[in-house]
């Protein structure tokens, strides 16, 4: 009876301890599974709100901090489609002189906002001009106006191509073309095609002009072309 009794209480105490093993096992397996299925948030995973144009999206989910960007870098993109790489000011823009588009802004109170980030994914491509409202803008440079164009994040635009057809030159936001501007018209450098506004998806209090420059594709399409930082080109 004696060596029954053993055995018996070491039969429990294997029991117990195996037990034990299978229980820390799949105990820990569950918690590491929990831990996959329920990802950390962060603190940053917060709703932003819409201050401007191609900013923050209202209830959007963003990796970035909901602080907007400031007034100087607001603005919409220009209205065209290109997969090709975006590229600084080439020496060729460079060597053009370009008229600032806005009248009465001197080159050393630009803001280079091109590779500001909008909506957290895309980049500006573009530079912003602030100025009051109805400042005359300016071509760049002599061409012609390729297209007048009305469009929900533009607003009021013009679409101008160099003497070459190389490049075209997009202003956003305008208030509206200066009398008699059409499609076709030859411009002459600093001569007054339209007026700055707050047009489109511009705030409605911070008028400004977007500008944008991108070297036509062989097709010379007016909404097509490689992006080109125009920063560089007024200094």
């Amino acid at each position: 009876m004696k060596k029954i009794g053993i055995a018996v209480l070491v039969g429990f105490i294997a029991g117990a301890f195996a037990a034990t093993a299978l229980l820390w096992r799949y105990g820990a397996t569950g918690a590491a599974q929990a831990a996959v299925r329920t990802p950390s948030i962060g603190p940053d995973r917060s709703r932003a709100r819409q201050v401007g144009p191609d900013q923050w999206t209202s209830g959007v989910e963003s990796s970035q901090s909901a602080v907007p960007p400031p007034a100087s870098t607001i603005g919409s993109i220009p209205a065209r489609t290109s997969a090709a790489p975006i590229v600084e000011a080439p020496r060729d823009l460079v060597s053009r002189n370009l008229e600032i588009p806005v009248q009465g802004v001197r080159s050393d109170q630009l803001v280079d906002s091109f590779h500001d980030s909008r909506d957290g994914q895309r980049e500006h491509q573009a530079i912003d001009i602030l100025a009051p409202r109805n400042t005359p803008v300016v071509a760049v440079e002599d061409g012609t106006i390729a297209k007048l164009f009305e469009s929900k994040a533009g607003g009021t635009t013009i679409y101008q191509f160099d003497p070459a057809a190389e490049y075209c030159y997009y202003y956003a936001h305008l208030e509206r073309y200066v009398d008699g501007l059409r499609e076709g018209e030859h411009v002459r450098k600093g001569q007054v095609v339209g007026y700055v506004g707050t047009s489109g998806n511009a705030p409605k209090g911070t008028p400004h002009l977007h500008f944008a420059v991108f070297r036509l594709n062989p097709d010379k399409r007016w909404w097509e072309g490689t992006p080109v930082n125009p920063f560089g080109a007024f200094r």
